[in-house]
């Protein structure tokens, strides 16, 4: 959509689903990956049915707006977490409408520090955060819970991985190398991340091999290294199900608790790899390369280490899981 710029000191904004499809355009421009794009548009509609049910144009929402927006969300038990993500999505918003000049000021980050500051603070401790945290025993249960070959090594690439769910969909067959046991993540999907590379150890590997074997039967005309039934690389709402049930059917999931820490979902097992690395006493600055970290001293700590030393790290620290 193009749009005239006038010149005055606040342009005139259009409707609140203009201002939506032109934000989603700069995040496009500006190469934000398809499911962040995706997951901010998802959060801004929310936000706009919000403040149309109420009459209230989202150029003068202000503070107290925010405030019951958030009040709001609460009544709908949504966690923190959630919380966070949806005012993520609604500062950038706010953002791009000051940089256009729709509005003076994001009224966001003040909000977030005022009434987020207690989640921040419980994200930032890995021994207080509200995400659910399976013990070594407990992810050993549920891994080996599962028969599918396919489904047992999803979750096995997760825990011993660490990686993030988009990172683990966007997989190829191609992307393994069988010899230094790792996988390298794509580079154009996921330019954030500071560590291209992750490992795996040889009760993965294993896992790994024989779901390999059995894809390499069904001939998909896809890449991907994880299918569907129907031979198409599988998507994000697809491994959150996956994980959901199995986890429910050994006990450990809870879908009808509004507790954080009563559901087991896809990043729980990234929180798993992280902690338990760091019980065992691996090195911080390792964990944070295995981890790809987005942060710039990830990135420095990236490119001084070696990764030889960091290999062997690994497979020394990461929990055995007797799959």
């Amino acid at each position: 959509m193009e749009r005239v710029v006038h010149q005055q000191a606040l342009i005139q904004p259009p409707s609140a689903q203009q201002i939506l499809e032109l934000f989603i355009q700069d995040c496009q421009d500006r190469q934000l990956t398809p499911e962040t794009t995706r997951r901010y548009r998802s959060s801004i509609k929310q936000y706009l049915v919000w403040l149309g049910q109420r009459n209230i144009s989202i150029v003068k929402a202000d503070k107290h707006v925010l405030h019951d927006y958030i009040r709001f969300r609460y009544s709908q038990r949504v966690n923190q977490a959630t919380l966070e993500q949806d005012l993520s999505a609604i500062g950038g918003l706010y953002e791009f409408l000051v940089f256009e000049d729709y509005m003076e000021r994001n009224p966001v980050p003040g909000v977030r520090k005022r009434y987020l500051r207690r989640y921040k603070k419980e994200s930032a401790a890995d021994n207080e955060s509200p995400r659910k945290l399976l013990t070594v025993e407990e992810m050993s249960l549920l891994i080996n819970s599962v028969i599918d070959t396919r489904d047992k090594a999803i979750l096995a690439v997760l825990a011993k991985t660490g990686v993030r769910r988009g990172e683990l969909i966007a997989m190829d067959v191609n992307d393994i190398d069988w010899t230094m046991q790792s996988i390298t993540i794509k580079r154009n999907r996921f330019k954030k991340r500071s560590g291209r590379v992750v490992y795996f150890d040889d009760e993965t590997a294993r896992l790994l091999k024989r779901w390999v074997s059995q894809r390499e039967k069904i001939n998909p005309e896809t890449a991907a290294l994880f299918i569907g039934e129907h031979g198409l690389r599988l998507n994000r709402n697809g491994i959150y199900s996956m994980v959901a049930k199995y986890a429910q059917r050994v006990g450990l999931h809870n879908p009808k608790s509004p507790k954080p820490e009563d559901h087991v979902s896809p990043h729980c097992f990234r929180h798993w790899f992280t902690t338990h690395l760091r019980r065992a006493g691996m090195d911080r600055e390792f964990i944070k390369v295995l981890r790809g970290d987005r942060r710039r001293e990830a990135i420095d700590i990236y490119d001084r280490i070696d990764h030889e030393e960091l290999r062997r790290a690994y497979l020394a620290f990461i929990p055995q899981l007797g799959l």
